[in-house]
């Protein structure tokens, strides 16, 4: 034999006489049916090809950032903005005052919409309203305190209207009513109690903390320290009038990245027994995105349950407000984009079309042998 000769005898697919093959119409069917599932899977391969996959990894988290970005956009309905502050406080005690925060804050009317433009406000400084304020114009004079001077405090003197309620509120004395003072015949804050209740407030933006555990929260009345304890003076609203319904348009911790999805995003709370707490407990998980391009993106996920109780004045069971508390994972999660390579797109392609073209044979045997037993059977008489 010679080579050509030898060369054929390696053929594993040897070819019948174009005499002996036999078309038929389910033969016809069958390859139809088969080329247009085998052209659905070869897209269906492509389009999986051309998509990026993330690749989940979970370890110990190592890294030192030094700061937290809390994202917040929360409507509460019926408190107007002057009532309503945000104070910070991580699980040290450390009271986040006089960073670089952006928090703003829109007045709203009862049923939503804007009444004026957003003003920039800054989270409460809860130190500050401990402190004597200086007022330079009535330095040489010595208002009365109405019976609350204390002179341990450093307050023998009232000589502005927030002069006057810090004595009291040290006292812990109620004011029914601030314009009684002559320190505030002229201040600007009973107007605005007016409105106390006829209007609504958004406030969003964001505020850097401390990477560790603590806690913020939204609430009425101004806050202050009272015997190392965080206070929010209600005084002259009873309690049960502050309804904190609320809406969390949007909370998220760090960078939003593509996929990452938000709990409690435009969610609406309630107040169904008037004055009420909303506890929002927040795990945290560090995360991390890294990119096709290589950018690595940290921002984090988190899960959350609440919890709310109604308060009552008497039985001095807190503050009426939104308060969230979070603790930081010691685990973090990293995503890393892949994308699969072009000799898996080849093999998965082999795989389709050799699949399909295997079983459609298989089957189109089946289906012609099946109708060929019949027809025997039919023509000797023997098929019922």
């Amino acid at each position: 034999m010679n080579i050509p000769e030898k060369l054929r005898q390696f053929d594993a697919y040897p070819k019948t006489l174009e005499d002996f093959r036999i078309k038929t119409y389910g033969g016809a069917i069958v390859t139809i049916v088969s080329s247009i599932i085998m052209m659905l899977l070869f897209f269906s391969e492509v389009n999986d090809f051309l998509t990026p996959h993330l690749k989940e990894e979970l370890f110990v988290d190592t890294s030192r950032g030094s700061k937290l970005k809390i994202n917040l956009d929360i409507i509460v309905h019926s408190i107007a903005c002057d009532l309503l502050l945000i104070d910070a406080i991580d699980m040290t005690g450390e009271q986040h005052l006089h960073i670089d925060h952006n928090i703003y804050k829109r007045r709203l009317d009862l049923s939503g919409k804007p009444i004026e433009d957003p003003k920039k406000t800054e989270i409460a400084d809860i130190k500050k309203s401990t402190e004597k304020p200086a007022d330079n114009t009535t330095a040489v004079q010595c208002g009365d305190c109405y019976g609350a001077a204390n002179e341990e405090q450093g307050l023998k003197c009232c000589n502005t209207c927030e002069d006057v309620k810090t004595a009291y509120r040290i006292k812990k004395w109620a004011i029914s009513d601030p314009s009684i003072f002559v320190q505030c015949k002229n201040d600007k804050s009973a107007e605005k109690l007016k409105h106390a209740f006829n209007e609504g407030c958004q406030i969003y933006g964001y505020i850097e903390v401390n990477r560790v555990g603590g806690s913020f929260h939204i609430a009425p009345g101004e806050s202050f320290l009272s015997n190392h304890l965080h206070v929010h003076d209600l005084q002259p609203f009873s309690i049960s009038q502050f309804n904190l319904t609320h809406k969390i348009r949007h909370l998220s911790f760090g960078t939003n990245i593509p996929g990452k999805t938000n709990p409690i995003d435009n969610s609406t709370v309630i107040a169904s027994e008037g004055a009420m707490m909303f506890y929002h407990y927040m795990k945290i998980v560090p995360t991390t995105f890294m990119r096709l391009d290589g950018s690595i993106l940290q921002t984090n996920q988190f899960s959350v349950t609440r919890h709310y109780r109604s308060v009552s004045f008497s039985e001095d069971l807190g503050v009426p407000g939104i308060f969230f508390n979070y603790e930081l994972s010691p685990l973090m999660v990293k995503y890393t984009q892949t994308v699969k390579s072009f000799g898996h797109l080849l093999t998965n392609t082999c795989a389709i079309i050799g699949g399909t073209f295997t079983v459609a044979s298989i089957f189109d045997a089946f289906l012609y042998h099946s109708v060929r037993a019949i027809h025997k059977k039919i023509e000797l008489g023997k098929f019922n």
